[in-house]
Order: structure tokens, then C-alpha cells, then sequence
């Protein structure tokens, strides 16, 4: 495999995917924030009074500005863990190209890392939870990202090896489901839920939700697309050959 164009292409991927995903953001992401914020400081006035609000539009302006480049960072993150599974599964990735087998991947890598941990601890505005528990918040999600992560890679190893127990390929493509599925129910019922009550309004959160999962949808296949073109334009599986030298025209 062609090694510095990969890892070229791999980040420049995740750079862009993340920026798009920023830029979505701010346009359709960015308003339930903005709402979810008045309202916490509507709440904050009526009970402690009129709080310090100078810095506030200065540290908004700042915090959308720096989302862009906080998403392009996330996305170079992710687009290296997407990289390297994509270049050591390509081979037993379904589809007929490099770009179909990139998509399949992107996701599953959605639906594993991020969809079913949302369902156990949804999205919420930053402005929403109590700051005392935003770390234990935080080593929840992470956890259940790993058990999830790790238990679909897990699975994806023994797939050949739970071959030679069935006979028929489609016995093994239900049972690797089946296997993930008690793995985080099972996780889905052992940890804790979320300590901190919503309190803003119902439709608030769930359209913030809504679209928070339709963005990093969009990350993960403009993401897939972007590696799976440039994966089939550049040959990025192929070696290249060495021509025999001259010396070696001479040996008989």
C-alpha cells in the first residue's frame, strides 16, 4: 500500500468531512443552542437576578467561530480510526468499488459509534446540565462508545472463525448481529442513566437532537465518499513494482 498518500488522503478526508460538518452546524445546529442559552438565562435572571452579560456575545461569536476548526480536528480524529479499518477491511468490505465499500463502512462506523450511544445518552445544548457533572457525564458516554466500538470490532475479528462453525454464510451474518445486539442491550440496561433532568422545553431538545444526528450523518458520508474516491483514483491498495536494474540484465 502506497503508505504517505494514504495518510495524506486519510486526514485531508477527515479535515474537510469536518469542516462541512462545522459549517452545517452553524447553520442549522447553532439556533437550538442559541435558544437553549436564552432560556437558561431567562431562568438564571428570574432566580438570582440580571447576571454579568458583556462577555457573553463576545464568547458566542468566538465559540461559533472556533467550531469549524474544533469539528475539522474531530474529524481528522475519527477520519485516522476510519483509515485504518477501511485499509485492513477493504478486501471483505461488500460492493465493487473502493467508494461503495467506504460507504458501507462509514455506516457502520456511524451506527456503532455514534447512533447507539445516542440512544442510551442522547444529545443536549451545551447549555443544558449541571457543570458539576459534566465529567461524569462525559466517562458515561465515553464508556458506552467503547463497549460498543470494541465489542463490533471484536465481532468483526471472529467473523471468519464463526464461519467454520456454520455451514451457511448467511447463518454467521444474523449471528454477528444477534451477538452485538444482547452485548448492548445488556450495556444499555447496566449503565446509569444521565444524573442531570431536562428542563427546557420537550421540542426544543428533540429537534436539537434530530438534526445533531442528521449532521454527523452527513460527516460520515461525505467522509466515506471522499476516501472512497480518492482510494479508487489514486490505487492506494496497489504497490509499486520495482524495475530490475541494469546489473541484473547481465546475470544469466
Amino acid at each position: 500500500m502506497k503508505t504517505l498518500p494514504f495518510i495524506i488522503i486519510t486526514l485531508f478526508s477527515g479535515a474537510i468531512a469536518g469542516i462541512v460538518l462545522g459549517l452545517i452546524n452553524q447553520a442549522i445546529v447553532e439556533p437550538f443552542i442559541d435558544k437553549a442559552i436564552s432560556i437558561e438565562t431567562q431562568r438564571h435572571i428570574a432566580r438570582w437576578g440580571m447576571p454579568d452579560m458583556t462577555e457573553q456575545p463576545q464568547y458566542r461569536m468566538w465559540q461559533k467561530g472556533g467550531e469549524v476548526v474544533a469539528a475539522a480536528t474531530y474529524g481528522i480524529s475519527l477520519s485516522a480510526l476510519f483509515g485504518i479499518v477501511f485499509a485492513y477491511s477493504r478486501r471483505s468490505l461488500p460492493g465493487f468499488n473502493n467508494k461503495r465499500k467506504a460507504l458501507f463502512l462509514a455506516a457502520i462506523m456511524f451506527f456503532v459509534i455514534f447512533l447507539i450511544p445516542v440512544l442510551k445518552y442522547p444529545a443536549n445544548p451545551p447549555a443544558v446540565g449541571n457543570p458539576a457533572t459534566i465529567y461524569y457525564r462525559e466517562m458515561l458516554y465515553v464508556g458506552f462508545i467503547a463497549v460498543s466500538g470494541f465489542s463490533a470490532l471484536a465481532l468483526a475479528l471472529s467473523y471468519k472463525r464463526l464461519q467454520t462453525y456454520f455451514t451457511e454464510k448467511k447463518a454467521t451474518r444474523l449471528i454477528i448481529p444477534l451477538i452485538y445486539g444482547v452485548i448492548m442491550i445488556s450495556a444499555y440496561i447496566a449503565f446509569p442513566p444521565n444524573p442531570d433532568k431536562v428542563t427546557i422545553p420537550s421540542d426544543l431538545i428533540v429537534s436539537f437532537r434530530i438534526y445533531s444526528v442528521f449532521t454527523i450523518g452527513i460527516f460520515w458520508w461525505v467522509l466515506g465518499i471522499i476516501v472512497g474516491l480518492f482510494w479508487d483514483k489514486l490505487k492506494l491498495h496497489e504497490t509499486n513494482r520495482i524495475a530490475p536494474s541494469s546489473s541484473d540484465a547481465f546475470v544469466s
